[in-house]
Formats: C-alpha cells, structure tokens, sequence
C-alpha cells in the first residue's frame, strides 16, 4: 500500500487551491491507498475496511474530489441514471409517473434524470437523443399523441426503452398503459347513477386516443342505459374551453342534467358556466372530470373525477425497464395495462341518487 508524504498531500491540497479539479490519483495519494482503494469505497464500500473507508472520504472532503461520470460510462458503457421525458410536467398524472418512477429508481441505487418536453414534438425527440447519447442505462418516455420513430430507433440501437401512457404496444418497447374506455365508462356511469338521463360528453381534440377511448366508454354506459349521449368537441383540455362547452350545453332548449368531463380543468370550465346560469351543481347538473388533478379537490365544489394511477405506472414501467436493463433472459416486451378508479365528490353526489332502471330515460 502507497505510503502517504507531506509533499503528495500537499500537492493533492494545492491543486484544490489553485481551481484544477482534484484526481482519483490525488485522493488516493492524500489517503496513502491505492487507486482501486478509492475506487472500491466509490463503488463497492462493502470491499474496504470501515479504518479505510473514513480515511479515503476525508481524503474526498478535504479535496473536494467529484466523481467524473463521463470518464466512468466510457469504460463501463452505461451511467447508472436512467432519463425519463414527460409530455407536460403541468399534468399532476406525469407528475405522479415521475414520483413513481423516482422512488423504484432509488431502491435499485439508480438516479433519475428528468426532462419535460413541454408537448412540443421536436423537444421531445431531442431530449430521447440527449439521454441516448448520454448512454443512460435506459428510457423511460410518456410521450405526446403521435409518432415513435425517435423511440422506436433508440429501441433498436439497443438502448432499452419503456413508454409510459401510451395507446398501443409496439414490438420494439415494453408500454404501460391505462384503461382510458374503463375510464369513461365509469364517469358515465356514475352519473346515471346519480339520476342523470340528458347526458353529454365534453372533451377534445377527438383525434387523440386517449379522448377517443373515453368517449367510447362513456358512450357503452349509455347504451346500457338506453340513454342518448350528446357530444361537445373542444379544441383543448382547459378551463375556458370548459366554459364555452358548458355554457353551449346549458343553454339548448332539452338541457342536460350529466356531463362527462375529459379533464378536471374542463369540469372546472362546466361548473363556472353552470354557476353564471344559475344552474345548480349538483342538484341540477352532475359533474365528473378526469385526471384526479388538483383542481378537482380544491375546486369550490369539489369535482367528481377518475383518477389514473400514476404512481403505480411510473414504478411499473421502471420495473419492465430495469429487466431489460440487467438481460433479464426471461424478459419479453408486453404491454401492461392498469385501471382507473373513480373518486366521487360533491360535483355528482345528489342528496338522493336514482340508483334504479338505469335502461330507461
């Protein structure tokens, strides 16, 4: 074992001085250990005496040595990260996929690197090259409403790759998806239950899979009902298209008394536009959102809606990845499908609910 001298400390303590970063070589000099000693305390602690340990980490302290994680991941190929990019960190869901995906990280001694693509196509694919180029161990992506080619060529140059919230599997990616017709269904469900006969659906733009697959929900609940279903396309998902649609319902001559809501900030919308009529909610009108964002239960009247279980997805999807990550032999690309659940609050709960012939209008 390198025996330690004044002059090597001392030269380990001026490079910190003078700005130049001190090296695994300065440290292990300044400890009067070998290199593989400090890297053992850096990566496998368990290998070092506790006598050594504490005297490489204050060796560490006194340098202010940092670790350099480039040099690392070019002799080992991969970092001990893993990226995860998010349509819109706005959205308490990817919010609760992060969280999710966070804490089944930590418990594998991994770290997550977070990126918000902000629903922005050309962000998001930059971002998947950003971390690919980093040679993170994997990907984790809930992407926009449209194409993978970025994704699904990362996928194939070998860099594991899980989509979270996504519509449909894909050979190349394992996904983790939510039951959004379930979803749906549940709403309007919920609403008949209330009593609730003139229904209608609010939510938009209908090209985008997961409102599609909410409709479709909503609409079989009908159906069973023998209930029609009037639909309200909006351009977006937020509190004034809300309002516009709400108000547009509310004043047709046969005037709905349910209304399926495909995001909490759109039954926001509804129920502002119900209260400028003097439509009572819920007495009058029933309500259900979507999301379980925060606006629901702090909403003036708290809002009905279907909460997504975001946590659960982020640590799913985390998990899947992680297989593939350590050539898991066993491991095959699936698409894990989760339910939603509905939260029912003030916004649908009538004082006496008609439970009964829910087939007749």
């Amino acid at each position: 074992m390198p025996r330690n001298s004044p002059s090597d400390a001392r030269r380990g303590r001026r490079a910190a001085q003078e700005g130049a970063r001190p090296s695994v070589q300065d440290v292990a000099k300044l400890a009067g250990v070998a290199v593989g000693t400090v890297s053992n305390v850096l990566n496998n602690p368990d290998r070092v005496t506790e006598f050594t340990r504490r005297k490489v980490e204050a060796a560490i302290a006194e340098l202010g040595f940092v670790r350099n994680f480039a040099a690392r991941t070019l002799v080992a190929g991969t970092t001990n990260t893993v990226g995860l990019v998010l349509v819109d960190i706005g959205n308490s869901l990817f919010v609760d996929i992060a969280r999710g995906a966070e804490a089944a990280t930590a418990a594998s001694g991994l770290k997550l690197l977070l990126a918000n693509s902000d629903v922005d196509q050309a962000k998001q694919d930059a971002y998947l090259e950003l971390f690919d180029q980093a040679q993170t161990a994997g990907l984790l992506l809930a992407p926009l409403d449209g194409p993978l080619d970025a994704a699904r060529a990362i996928a194939r140059r070998g860099r594991p790759i899980v989509v979270v919230n996504a519509p449909a599997a894909d050979p190349d990616m394992c996904c983790v998806a939510v039951d959004e017709q379930l979803g749906g269904y549940l709403a309007a469900h919920h609403l008949i239950a209330q009593g609730a006969r003139r229904l209608a659906f609010v939510g938009g733009p209908l090209h985008l899979h997961a409102i599609r697959d909410r409709l479709d929900g909503a609409r079989q609940a009908a159906t069973e009902a023998s209930l029609d279903l009037t639909v309200i396309e909006t351009h977006a998902l937020n509190v004034r298209d809300g309002r516009t649609a709400g108000g547009n319902l509310l004043r047709q001559s046969r005037r709905v008394d349910g209304i399926v809501c495909a995001s909490d900030p759109l039954a926001v919308g509804v129920i502002n536009a119900a209260a400028e009529r003097g439509v009572g909610v819920p007495d009058d009108l029933v309500v259900v959102g979507y999301d379980n964002n925060h606006l629901a239960s702090e909403s003036l009247i708290p809002i009905s809606t279907i909460a997504q279980p975001g946590l659960r997805m982020g640590e799913v999807a985390t998990q899947l990845l992680l297989e593939e990550t350590q050539n898991d032999p066993d491991h095959r690309h699936q698409t894990v499908v989760l339910e939603p659940h509905l939260i029912a609050r003030r916004s649908s709960q009538r004082r006496r609910p008609t439970t009964n012939r829910l087939r007749t209008p």
